[in-house]
């Protein structure tokens, strides 16, 4: 170790070279003997060439803050993201005045959410992170109100490991849930918040979740009702907490003093804490466990392509429950210090009026959406002219939607990109990429992943231009699927995860997506699995036979169409099947179009002729319109 030591006019600089732990910390102490600190006015310690400091270095510095006795500040500058997050963990830095080294970015993928806020609320002081429902809310507010709920949480037995449901609208009280589950080290489970009765208590089962945080539900109409089903014999959930908009939690500000520092337990960055829930191909809930470290992964990589910054302003419509929302959306905004305006209205006109009197430079979203606003009497292209950046994602873009979407906001830069609930982005556009390569492609691999395209019949990898299973693995894929058996993970025995869509490298090494492998229908960004609504349509007791396609739309790119055979005797009133479909599905999963068959086309071993018949379905789907 090496100390230099610097004083004028009773200031003193003391540059600090070595790590300072268990061997160096009595140099240290000697190095400092020498010191008059009642004579100074001022103390820094420079940190540029310290590495790391263990314990025995930490009380070192409390020695110097006994010999200081409160008379003037200790500073400590340059300091890299390793030892901030050591000062961070352990509290430390609410003693002393702590600076980054200019060159130094910390790295939030080495820290827990709860590391993370502890260190944005020491850092970024002042700055609106989230506004919503026109108030604004800056990292102090979020670590306070997230300390209210969590002592709440606590009471009804919430610890670490504890599986806790958040299925609300997109809301402020969804942001301080998600990080009082957080410092509290359970899982957060992110749940569509227009699930039925039926789904939720599946979904429950699937990810045993014992604790149910609800907000803003569009199929809850009697809060009682609703509360004694979920936690219904049938149900593993046990204690609900409303986080509705209508409770404030500024209300309760005052119990904040005597809840500061409570909730010290350690939270790993790459223990699992999030589960996400995907249906996958047979209409099961798959919990996919995530950790911070895959999440806040994730959304530097998102960055990456979409360039967003603390002078960004982002207006955010896309429900968090979902991985491009939470990821690419909640998380990226956040973590870069943008304010991220949450949308409680999702209308097309007020999406452009909060655009325009906000100067939102920042706005991604599912192409659906996008073409949605394009296409209302509300817009015009000033309105959107603050725009800089949008990531494409859920969907597939047109060509002659590209066009116009690049023709009628010229300034903003489209991105696409691809992943998956179980590791996203996998690729991504660049930020100046061609239109042609937004249309045609969905990006390159992004930094640190491997991506292969294999022919799992040939057992053998793809040559450019030939299409076949897209394959990967990289740091940030996800644990696992919770509970899953073994021969349902999606991860093989050489550690690629299987995505089941099929796609091609071209020479400049950009991803083609050619199709899915699975029948995994994509409406508007929400994933639908047939079988699941295939389910749903057979607990008719007039039904004899279903099938369930995604047939093409123009405005959702994919919409469920069933055909169907009725019993003998029966006849088909479309009316009545939506309405008992709206007890078992979310809104979105039900069908646009019923078409009904005597008889389904057959294959010569008696089984159905899938591909003919999804022929035939989308044949009469274009003829109705």
């Amino acid at each position: 170790m090496f100390v230099e030591k610097t004083i004028k006019d009773n200031n003193a600089l003391i540059k600090v070279n070595g790590k300072i732990d268990i061997v160096n910390s009595p140099v240290f102490r000697e190095e400092l003997a020498d010191v008059n600190f009642k004579e100074l006015r001022s103390l820094t310690f420079d940190f540029e060439k310290v590495d790391y400091i263990s314990s025995a270095g930490l009380r070192e510095l409390i020695i110097v803050l006994k010999k200081i006795k409160g008379a003037y500040p200790l500073k400590i500058i340059n300091v890299n993201s390793i030892v901030n997050d050591i000062f961070i963990e352990t509290q430390f830095n609410q003693y002393f005045e702590c600076s980054l080294a200019e060159e130094q970015k910390i790295d939030y993928t080495k820290m827990s959410f709860k590391e993370i806020l502890a260190y944005k609320v020491n850092t970024v002081v002042d700055k609106p992170i989230f506004t919503y429902a026109g108030k604004s809310y800056n990292w102090s507010d979020i670590e306070k109100y997230s300390q209210i709920i969590a002592n709440d949480l606590s009471k009804l037995g919430v610890k670490k490991g504890t599986h806790v449901a958040i299925c609300a609208a997109n809301s402020i009280n969804w942001v301080f849930t998600f990080y009082a589950i957080q410092k509290l080290g359970g899982i957060a489970q992110l749940m569509n918040y227009a699930l039925t009765v039926e789904e939720i208590i599946k979904y429950a089962k699937a990810g045993d979740i014992t604790h149910f945080c609800y907000g803003e539900m569009p199929l809850v109409t009697n809060e009682e009702n609703f509360i004694k089903a979920i936690t219904g014999n049938e149900s593993p959930i046990k204690f609900v907490y409303s986080i509705k908009n209508s409770i404030d939690f500024s209300q309760r500000l005052n119990e904040y003093d005597n809840l500061a520092g409570k909730f010290e337990n350690k939270v790993v960055a790459d223990a699992p804490c999030v589960m996400i829930f995907t249906s996958g191909s047979t209409g099961v809930p798959k919990g996919v466990l995530l950790s911070a470290f895959n999440l806040i992964t994730s959304s530097n990589l998102h960055r990456a392509g979409v360039h967003v910054g603390k002078e960004d302003k982002a207006c955010l419509i896309l429900p968090f429950f979902h991985i491009f929302g939470f990821a690419g959306n909640f998380l990226l905004n956040s973590i870069s210090d943008a304010e991220t305006i949450i949308l409680d209205n999702i209308k097309t006109a007020n999406i452009i009026n909060v655009i325009s009197e906000n100067k939102c430079t920042i706005f991604h979203s599912v192409p659906t959406m996008l073409l949605a606003i394009i296409n209302n009497k509300e817009f015009n292209p000033e309105k959107l002219s603050s725009l800089k950046s949008t990531l494409l994602a859920g969907a597939s873009v047109s060509e002659s939607q590209m066009s116009m979407l690049s023709e009628l906001l010229p300034n903003n830069h489209f991105v696409t990109s691809y992943g998956l609930s179980e590791m996203a982005p996998i690729s991504i556009c660049d930020y100046d990429d061609t239109k042609e390569h937004i249309i045609k492609t969905i990006g390159k691999p992004v930094e640190g992943l491997k991506i292969r395209i294999f022919d799992n019949e040939k057992n053998l990898l793809c040559p450019v231009g030939v299409s076949g299973e897209i394959q990967v693995q990289g740091g940030n894929l996800m644990t696992c699927y919770y509970k899953a058996a073994i021969d349902d993970q999606s991860i093989d025995d050489e550690g690629w995860l299987h995505t089941g869509d099929l796609g091609y490298f071209d020479e400049d090494n950009y991803i083609h997506f050619v199709g899915r492998s699975k029948e995994l229908i994509i409406r508007g960004g929400e994933n639908i699995v047939p079988n699941e609504v295939i389910s749903a349509i057979s607990q008719e007791d007039y039904i004899a036979d279903a099938k369930v396609y995604g047939v093409p739309d123009d405005f959702w790119g994919e919409t469920v169409a069933a055909a169907i055979i009725l019993k003998e005797g029966f006849t088909f009133d479309e009316e009545k099947m939506r309405e008992s479909l709206k007890t078992r599905l979310a809104k979105f999963k039900i069908p646009a179009h019923f078409l009904v068959y005597d008889s389904f086309p057959s294959l010569a071993n008696g089984k159905v002729d899938g591909v003919n018949l999804k022929k035939d379905v989308i044949r009469k789907v274009k003829g109705e319109r």
